[in-house]
């Protein structure tokens, strides 16, 4: 496809894979059992993926937790009581807190991508975790015996691990989850809270050669969970400037949801260069209704007049279920979603001749 386009990640799971899901967590069934739905879910999931016309996928996230905690599966120095994130609607979600040290992953994002491979010929996207998201473990008080700074270089070794056991599997490109960002400045209005982030994701990204940072995005909104945001009320705007000081080659940026596309997109013009690529979002993982692909073109054209047409791309807002049982979106509207990306970029291309 000319213009190129990608998905965020996340696809709402099968219903069977959620109640397969539940009675594992009460041990009502064994490992091998869960595995079963699992792989089913994910060899549906690309197959459904294929169908659409995408010429890069992901697994959807289906085998996750969620699309933030998958590196703490397994881990036992958790206590459940950890940063509390408020979503517009009046729900919550709750990180678990770091206790005791040393911090390590308990699984590293490749091992979902080699399981996606396994089924699909297609280039397979990976998703990741931000570091800067990740620091939210370590608690204000401090762990006894395990200083914030020995936490940080831990913290900054793994995501390297992590990131870079995708691009060595063979990811098409890997996407850093940063939907933090927005909140940084909703939490910490001064921005010295972002600039923090920005600053951790960095040393993290510092391990990368040019070369592999033209295939290392980040992915960034106002959060999505069961059709609600956290931090949608933050001015954009006030985020790009720092946003875009991230050494990646790629950026995935929520555009759909935006009252004011032209003054976003006129925003990143001024900080986007010529080397990176800018997906902006067309459809909106979070409203009901399925944009047609006619609706999707009209938004890349708009956003070509701004944006150079060799940097552009496209992409969803969000993904459709960042955490595992988020049931707001069908699985059927989030692919109807994905399909309209997908025509409504190619017609787009037709017009613009590329």
């Amino acid at each position: 496809m000319p213009i190129p386009t990608e998905p965020i990640g996340s696809i709402p799971r099968p219903a069977e894979l959620l109640a397969t899901m539940r009675e594992h967590d009460e041990g009502r069934i064994s490992d091998a059992a869960l595995r079963s739905a699992e792989s089913s879910a994910l060899r549906d999931t690309l197959a459904r993926f294929e169908r659409t016309g995408s010429p890069i996928i992901s697994d959807g996230e289906q085998t996750k937790p969620s699309f933030a905690t998958y590196p703490l599966v397994g881990l036992t120095n958790l206590a459940p009581d950890g940063v509390v994130i408020p979503f517009a609607d009046g729900h919550a979600r709750q990180l678990p807190r770091l206790n005791a040290g040393p911090f390590r992953f308990g699984i590293h994002a490749a091992t979902y991508l080699r399981a996606a491979q396994g089924y699909t010929r297609l280039p397979v996207k990976q998703a990741v975790i931000s570091a800067s998201a990740l620091s939210l473990l370590y608690p204000q008080e401090g762990i006894p015996g395990y200083l914030r700074e020995a936490f940080i270089e831990d913290l900054i070794r793994e995501t390297v691990i992590d990131i870079r056991g995708c691009l060595e599997a063979g990811a098409a490109c890997v996407q850093i989850d940063f939907t933090e960002g927005r909140l940084a400045l909703k939490l910490d209005p001064s921005g010295g809270l972002l600039n923090s982030f920005v600053t951790l994701n960095n040393r993290v990204l510092e391990d990368f050669s040019t070369a592999e940072r033209k295939r290392i995005g980040v992915h960034t909104c106002p959060g999505g969970d069961r059709d609600s945001t956290h931090s949608a009320d933050v001015d954009y705007v006030s985020l790009l400037p720092a946003l875009f000081r991230l050494e990646v080659g790629r950026f995935y940026v929520q555009l759909a949801s935006e009252l004011d596309h032209r003054r976003v997109l006129k925003a990143i013009q001024k900080v986007l260069v010529r080397e990176q690529m800018l997906f902006v979002g067309v459809t909106d993982p979070i409203h009901p209704r399925i944009e047609t692909p006619e609706e999707v073109r009209d938004r890349v054209l708009e956003a070509a007049e701004i944006i150079p047409i060799e940097s552009l791309g496209t992409t969803d807002d969000c993904g459709f279920s960042p955490f595992a049982d988020d049931t707001s979106t069908s699985r059927d509207i989030a692919f109807a979603k994905v399909q309209s990306r997908v025509e409504g970029t190619l017609l787009a291309s037709q017009v613009l001749g590329v």
